[in-house]
């Protein structure tokens, strides 16, 4: 339990029933592998499918069987049902876990499929059609007497219908994709001109992401609090006979405010928010709606709170959630075995009183994003360099990738989940900052630096949190962490240090100088560091293996073993200690280092060569007001211009699809295409 993995079910793996002999996983990533974990801990064989270009994923070389089903693009591979189903027969695989998106047409398949005894891993095709459907499920709930968000029930049929709609619900309103999820399809609304340009793009991405264009509207919750309640339903018997003769349970909830583009970012269970009332109220509706649809596996209801803690039904999930390890470490349950169980027809093993809050934990999903760009655009490459903290007590690395694993358009650029485990919150995010210091990332962009800012921002550990959290503390965007003058005098002493380290490295060749008559060795060193707009004269001296570095008149005591092949560099100064990493260097003493989870870059010179560099002529900064040039990569899907053109400023060049999310590039001054 103290590590975050599973407890309560894992002295029962050794006495589970026989369940399948040989599980198909139609899925990647993260959520394959952590299928396959519990899969081998059953004794259950797995085979994984995979694109061309992902022949040598982490779910390919874990498996046990592995057959390519297409090229790179989901829909000709992961989402290709036909190749698929030829795979289940070819290795004649007993279950199945499926990509939620094509899990209705999927089953429906599969039933053609049950005299061969294929049996599906989540609930049965009216649960998922239902609640795949926002339109659908909203009825359902309200026929549930579960709370719904104020709203239009029906499908909108175009943008002069939108923009009546919203009228006639009151700004600001939600445009929301009907078979939507993961924040794709979706657009907030203020006014007409924005709903109709909500309509026509959340319309687009729910074709491309999910084959299913319609749309509903909803009343914008305001400065709402973003929360989950995991359930979990069986039947007695068999899956058919969960209608009348099953068992329910709430697994208690997830904090999921902490978003941006609708998609979360960090995660917590339990919530700071909620009091044991409201948590059984919401948990009892979960519950309630689950029945009203004959479910019968894990899933989860969300919930949107309002600062009077009145909660609105958002959305049912009939799968495995990405943030599901926080609710596994606070209920000590393994929530894919139990979805096994289910689909071979046992009962739950657990009521609902032996479900616990078991200590604390946070999730943070770590992605291949610049968060500089909108909080998070995509980056994508090769990572060149990929350790995770799995030193640091308490923590949890769900992954799909390992060095050496590119990151493409074609998919979702997550590179892990990080979980961390406590007996409170306090231990749990001071966990949280230790992992995110110690974790390695290099050859793309990622949001170490974000994750980070919010785990320690005031708000945040006083629980003061929303889901316009990111854009009401960082109303100008994020711009990492901002050094106070202790803070940026321990970043001055360890580069100053770091450099003289490097300095007295190259010095030694085989343990002996270089050049036997050299003259003795330097003590102290007179240096000049930039760091952004500032210069800062550092003077360092040397002192067995620490440095006395003197910084603003100030003298600061710098200690650490300088492991200088080590891309972690744990370092002390004057008591306290720093992980720090180096990104690179070069000859021209331009150095990144990450510290305090945010990169800065620096420029060490000695005092001679820093009066020297006055001289040196500057590069002129490239004129890019005339280009536009897209801030991530991705796929042109339109372009709404041609030569000759003479367009305004703010008028959209073109459109850009990355990782199924479209974004208009507009003008940046008015001028001729």
């Amino acid at each position: 339990g103290k590590t975050c993995f599973v407890h309560l079910s894992r002295s029962l793996l050794f006495f589970s029933p026989q369940t399948f002999e040989k599980l198909l996983i139609a899925n990647r990533g993260e959520i394959a592998c952590r299928v396959i974990k519990t899969c081998k801990k059953m004794g259950i064989k797995t085979v994984a499918i995979h694109s061309d270009v992902d022949a040598n994923a982490v779910h390919v070389k874990m498996a046990d069987e592995a057959v390519c089903v297409g090229p790179a693009p989901t829909s000709k591979s992961y989402l290709n049902m036909d190749a698929i189903m030829e795979v289940i027969k070819k290795t004649r695989a007993q279950a199945v876990s499926l990509n939620e998106s094509i899990c209705c047409s999927f089953i429906s398949s599969l039933s053609l499929q049950a005299s061969e005894g294929v049996t599906f891993i989540g609930p049965d095709t009216h649960a998922i059609q239902a609640m795949g459907d926002k339109i659908e499920s909203k009825l359902l709930a309200k026929n549930a007497k579960v709370n719904t968000i104020p709203g239009f029930d029906g499908v909108v049929k175009d943008a002069d219908e939108a923009v009546r709609i919203a009228r006639e619900i009151g700004y600001p309103v939600m445009i929301k994709a009907s078979a939507g999820g993961g924040g794709k399809g979706m657009r907030i609304a203020w006014d007409d001109e924005e709903t109709r340009e909500g309509f026509r793009f959340s319309s687009q991405e729910a074709a491309s992401s999910f084959g299913d264009d319609r749309l509903l509207i909803e009343k914008f919750i305001d400065n709402p609090r973003h929360i989950e309640i995991q359930v979990c339903i069986i039947n007695i018997i068999y899956l058919v006979l969960a209608d009348k003769h099953g068992n329910a349970l709430w697994l208690n909830e997830r904090e999921c405010s902490i978003q941006r583009r609708n998609q979360k970012v960090v995660e917590e269970a339990p919530s700071t928010f909620l009091d044991p009332e409201t948590r059984r109220a919401m948990g009892e509706q979960a519950v309630a709606l689950a029945k009203a649809v004959k479910y019968s596996s894990a899933g989860t209801v969300e919930f949107l709170v309002d600062s009077s803690k009145n909660f609105y039904f958002l959305e049912m999930n009939t799968r495995l959630q990405v943030e599901h390890p926080v609710t596994e470490c606070i209920t000590g349950l393994d929530l894919v075995q139990e979805m096994i169980r289910v689909a071979k027809g046992y009962p739950l093993r657990h009521k609902q009183a032996d479900i616990p809050i078991n200590g604390w934990a946070v999730e943070c999903r770590v992605y291949a994003e610049d968060p500089y760009k909108s909080f998070g655009l995509p980056s994508i490459g090769k990572l060149s360099q990929y350790q995770e903290p799995l030193h640091v007590p308490g923590v949890r690395v769900d992954s799909g990738i390992q060095q050496g694993s590119d990151i493409s358009i074609y998919y979702d650029p997550m590179i892990s989940k990080l979980i961390t485990y406590g007996s409170n919150r306090a231990e749990a995010l001071k966990r949280m900052e230790e992992a995110l210091d110690n974790y390695v990332i290099r050859g793309v962009a990622h949001n170490i630096s974000l994750l980070r800012e919010v785990i320690i921002h005031p708000r945040f550990v006083k629980g003061d949190i929303s889901t316009k959290f990111l854009p009401e503390v960082y109303p100008d965007g994020f711009k990492g962490h901002k050094l106070t003058d202790l803070e940026r005098r321990e970043l001055l002493a360890t580069a100053a240090s770091l450099y003289v380290a490097e300095q007295l490295r190259s010095q030694r060749f085989l343990g002996t100088p270089r050049i036997p008559i050299a003259k003795s060795k330097r003590s102290s060193w007179e240096l000049s560091v930039r760091l952004g707009d500032g210069i800062y004269p550092v003077a360092v001296s040397k002192d067995g293996t620490s440095f006395s570095v003197e910084v603003d008149g100030m003298k600061l005591n710098v200690t650490s073993e300088w492991n200088l092949a080590s891309p972690l560099l744990s370092v002390t100064i004057d008591g306290t200690q720093r992980t720090i990493q180096r990104l690179s260097r070069n000859a021209s003493g331009d150095t990144s280092i990450q510290f305090l989870g945010t990169v800065y870059k620096l420029q060490i010179l000695t005092k001679v060569a820093a009066e020297l560099s006055k001289y040196m002529p500057e590069k002129a900064a490239e004129d890019t007001s005339s280009i536009l040039r897209s801030p991530m990569p991705g796929a042109v899907v339109a372009v709404s211009v041609k030569p000759g053109d003479t367009v305004s400023e703010g008028q959209e060049i073109c459109v850009i699809e990355a990782m199924k999310m479209q974004n208009s590039m507009i003008a940046a001054k008015t001028g001729k295409v």
